[in-house]
């Protein structure tokens, strides 16, 4: 069990394509605070190490959204991972 599935099951149920979350919406939601590394943008950064399984990333993943630190730390910004559309044949 991820200390982060509260997250991944609140972004599961969003519908919009981008939204953001405070660091503080973000620690109300998984009920503990947030690390000092969660400062960093890499902490964050679901693109960047893929080999490297971290839980906040995999929780983003999981729900289908990818996660950028706000430039100022204060939030988090998550985006849609766009599903790839499949040609018709002709």
């Amino acid at each position: 069990m991820s200390k982060f599935e509260q997250l991944r099951d609140y972004l599961k149920s969003q519908t919009a394509t981008e939204l953001v979350l405070s660091n503080e919406q973000i620690e109300e939601l998984i009920g503990f605070a947030l690390p000092r590394a969660a400062q960093r943008a890499s902490w964050w950064d679901s693109t960047r190490a893929p080999e490297e399984k971290m839980p906040q990333r995999e929780a983003c993943l999981e729900a289908g959204y990818t996660a950028t630190r706000l430039p100022d730390g204060t939030g988090v910004r998550f985006r849609r991972i766009k599903a790839e559309r499949h040609r018709r044949p002709y």
